[in-house]
């Protein structure tokens, strides 16, 4: 194909075609969501949305801040170079936030037998003020919220602590949501009154709270390849570019990378 250059009104903000290689996940890539991706991508000609970068300072790599998912499936389908939106991860109006995971369809006493197998897990009841305090403080790993029993009203919380290193628990995290991801349903919210999500989602197990997590944190964890579980950090980005609707063929041809950016950027 002859990159024949494309005229634009309006400037391309932070648009750039870099090795696919380079990028760095921050969180495990899902497989349910990434499979239809890499068959979607097989069948259509362009590229809609981009994912979303950081450099890494020091480094000619780059961590994904959104879209893990469409970065693996192009992996999978060998394309050499892909096209990105590079921000600022230092910028003040990108803002990093936390999603927490009610899960849903898991019987409750699986549920709490699988939290309890989860080696280095420690699981402690608690109630949810001393659970609020001890995660703003990082003293926990995450805590959980079992939906108010009938006869009572009243909700079970537990505390989740694990010793060692940010990567270490980190890793353990990873072990707790694998648990109940292969036998519930995963919704995410952004509040832990368990009290109003059971009134939008039947069959509520628990609700998993996470910590919230440094830019700086997401970036060192990426380093070392300790991938956050899926679906827990949101980032929300000022600026965001939509439907470029790139061709793949220009990402696929054997072409020096400067040019098929001077194309881009024409």
């Amino acid at each position: 194909m002859a990159l024949t250059p494309i005229r634009r009104e309006a400037d391309l903000p932070g648009l750039r075609i870099v090795p696919t290689a380079s990028l760095v996940p921050h969180e495990e890539f899902d497989l349910q969501r990434s499979e239809p991706l890499v068959a979607r991508l097989r069948n259509e000609s362009h590229l809609k949305n981009p994912p979303i970068v950081a450099p890494i300072e020091g480094e000619d790599r780059y961590i994904v801040l959104d879209g893990t998912n469409r970065a693996m499936a192009m992996t999978v389908l060998a394309y050499p170079h892909i096209v990105v939106q590079v921000v600022d991860y230092e910028s003040p109006g990108l803002l990093l936030e936390t999603w927490y995971h009610l899960v849903t369809e898991m019987p409750s006493a699986d549920f709490l037998f699988a939290l309890r197998t989860v080696e280095g897990l420690m699981v402690e009841p608690t109630d949810l003020l001393h659970a609020r305090a001890e995660l703003a403080r990082r003293l926990a790993t995450a805590y959980v919220i079992m939906p108010p029993d009938r006869a009572d009203g009243h909700h079970t919380v537990y505390l989740l602590y694990a010793e060692g290193d940010l990567h270490r628990r980190t890793m353990l995290l990873n072990r707790l949501v694998h648990v109940y991801r292969m036998r519930g349903r995963i919704h995410r919210a952004n509040t832990d009154h368990i009290e109003h999500l059971v009134s939008y989602y039947p069959n509520v197990t628990a609700l998993v709270v996470f910590p919230h997590y440094q830019a700086s944190e997401i970036v060192e964890l990426a380093r070392q390849g300790a991938y956050l579980p899926p679906g827990i950090t949101r980032h929300i980005i000022p600026g965001r570019v939509l439907r470029i609707n790139f061709p793949l063929e220009v990402l696929a041809e054997d072409r020096p990378i400067e040019e098929k950016n001077a194309w881009l950027q024409e």
